[in-house]
């Protein structure tokens, strides 16, 4: 089964994509961000169910609408707008289309109403297993949209439970600040094309929601669990993540006392601190499901993956999310500072990172103490 998704907004379209696949989990999708490129993909390739929206940088998305219905009177089709008034729905009453979802929208929603629309599981072709046979080459060949990192035990059911109330600023704020895998994403909307400015970075996870707004964040993390690996499942990487986890809150508690002495703004070092984790994460949750397809995976695999695969999967992600490179600096900088042109919250990182490692020498913490001015 193909479904084509043709949406701008990346993170919709990348929430929409998950919402189809933890319904349909063997789905193709497609997802386009222009008509053009979505007429080109229907002609090679029909889809059997499309999700459009309406406005698109090249013009409207019924431009594809009307192309499909010439040619397909029985395919699904649904219509994302911010204008499901009654004119606007009267308007392309002649494309027959099955469904509108209005911005911004509440997930539970979608998934009944797609869920409604795609054809039944048992049309799709079984799964196909992975071909690799080691664990390192099954995280080599991951597209970048499908890493990710797991939420913390808790977190899922406490996430599910928000999605069910109406959007509440202070209940989301709450979880996403402490959540790396929530943090990332909604930085990473909130300083895409879409919603930036193109002014300052956004750093922190309360500017973000502001930026993005309360529906559209809580859509972003409720998508995070449409996905499996976000909730691990197999307690030897439950355990593993947790000790991920704590190394990262013990590092946001010892920035939030150093920025204070210092008096600058601990919220993007919070940020940081949060996220320096991201690629140990990123295996434990790959981990999951190479489990849960089957695969054995030794603890000394796991820990060869862990020591090795590590830094290239942060890498990935932070260039898949497109993260502020002023951020990504501040990350960079718990392992090691630049030669030249240090600032002095990467000073700061630096400094708190070696603190809890307890393997540095007196000299080095007396001196990066100096350069922030703390003696």
């Amino acid at each position: 089964m193909h479904v084509m998704i043709l949406e701008d907004d990346v993170w919709i379209a990348d929430l929409l994509r998950q919402i189809v696949h933890s319904l349909r989990p063997q789905a193709q999708i497609s997802c386009k961000t222009s008509v053009n490129a979505a007429l080109d993909e229907w002609q090679s390739n029909p889809a059997d169910l499309v999700i459009c929206d309406w406005n698109l940088p090249d013009g409207p998305g019924t431009r594809l609408l009307e192309r499909i219905r010439r040619q397909d009177t029985q395919v699904p089709l649904v219509m994302i707008t911010g204008r499901a008034d009654r004119d606007s729905v009267l308007e392309v009453r002649s494309l027959r289309v099955s469904a509108f979802i209005s911005k911004p929208f509440q997930v539970p929603k979608v998934l009944a109403c797609l869920d409604r629309l795609l054809p039944a599981t048992s049309s799709l072709s079984p799964a196909v297993a992975p071909a690799v046979e080691r664990f390192t080459d099954f995280l080599a060949e991951q597209t970048s949209e499908n890493l990710d990192m797991p939420l913390q035990a808790g977190s899922f059911a406490r996430l599910v439970a928000l999605g069910k109330q109406p959007a509440e600023l202070r209940g989301l704020y709450e979880i996403a600040r402490e959540e790396p895998a929530i943090t990332a994403r909604l930085l990473a909307a909130a300083n895409g094309a879409q919603y930036s400015n193109g002014g300052s970075a956004c750093m922190n996870v309360h500017e973000a929601v502001q930026t993005l707004g309360v529906a559209t964040s809580l859509n972003i993390a409720l998508g995070l669990t449409l996905r499996s690996e976000a909730e691990l499942q197999d307690p030897e990487l439950i355990l593993m993540a947790q000790e991920q986890f704590g190394q990262s809150q013990s590092l946001c508690r010892r920035l939030a006392d150093l920025a204070t002495a210092c008096r600058i703004d601990p919220a993007p070092l919070h940020s940081a601190a949060l996220l320096h984790r991201m690629g140990e994460l990123c295996v434990l949750a790959q981990a999951q499901l190479w489990r849960d397809k089957g695969h054995s995976l030794s603890l000394e695999d796991l820990s060869h993956a862990l020591a090795n695969s590590s830094s290239e999967l942060a890498g990935r992600l932070k260039a898949h999310w497109r993260l502020p490179i002023p951020l990504r600096d501040l990350i960079g900088a718990c392992y090691a500072l630049p030669a030249i042109n240090t600032r002095r919250e990467a000073i700061l990182m630096h400094l708190a990172a070696t603190e809890l490692s307890g393997q540095a020498d007196p000299s080095k913490l007396a001196r990066l103490r100096r350069l922030v001015g703390l003696n």
